[in-house]
């Protein structure tokens, strides 16, 4: 792998500033792939709720990661909502950030999602984090323990759950399954690995600083 060395003759750190939804399968594509320069700097997955703190809170990641003395920073976030704004942050900085319109897009692969999004419009997307922490970051948060009723609110326009599974987790899959048949939705799961997050990341690793 061509990455630019320091003088110690070692790989140069690369600082990955990324959400917090998808530090498992980072860490995990780390390990698989000896990516053992990449550092991991996560911000908080409740962010997915607040996408207008995605662009700030990375604008001021870059900022310290740079009065750190790291050179080498990859943004891990699709746009994920945040309307363009987080865009305009990797380009202030001189950064790249993961393609895609979110992390869903990504691990399908972005080509592939789109292809098929007229098909998939009216689906909800679960991934490995969702199935994982479906109770503590869907169902509380929304209020849908303590107003069952509001289920139809939010989810009243979509037909099915898709699981876009990173890993073939059987507990998962059956947490997926359950957690569709709490929202009402009829279930489909395809298997996804991680996508576009992996050359993303191995792409990232590679390239020489900015």
């Amino acid at each position: 792998m061509n990455v630019s060395q320091n003088s110690n003759n070692s790989p140069e750190i690369v600082r990955v500033i990324a959400c917090g939804m998808i530090a498992r399968e980072i860490l995990a594509i780390r390990e698989q792939f000896g990516l053992d320069h990449v550092e991991l700097k996560c911000l908080p997955a409740v962010y997915h709720h607040h996408p207008e703190k995605i662009a700030p809170s990375v604008d001021r990641a870059i900022v310290k990661a740079k009065a750190q003395g790291i050179k080498r920073i990859f943004v891990g976030y699709a746009d994920c909502g945040t309307g363009g704004m987080l865009d305009r942050v990797c380009e202030k900085h001189g950064v790249q950030r993961i393609e895609g319109p979110h992390c869903f897009s990504f691990y399908v692969g972005n080509d592939a999602f789109a292809s098929k999004w007229e098909d998939d419009m009216t689906s909800f997307f679960m991934t490995d984090f969702l199935a994982r922490h479906f109770e503590a970051f869907m169902v509380k948060p929304l209020g849908l323990d303590r107003h069952p009723e509001l289920r139809d609110m939010y989810f009243g326009n979509y037909t099915k759950m898709i699981y876009l599974a990173q890993t073939d987790d059987a507990r998962l899959n059956a947490n997926a399954e359950k957690a569709a048949e709490f929202l009402g939705l009829a279930y489909e799961r395809r298997f996804t690995a991680y996508g576009d997050l992996v050359p993303a990341l191995q792409s990232a690793a590679a390239n020489s600083a900015v």
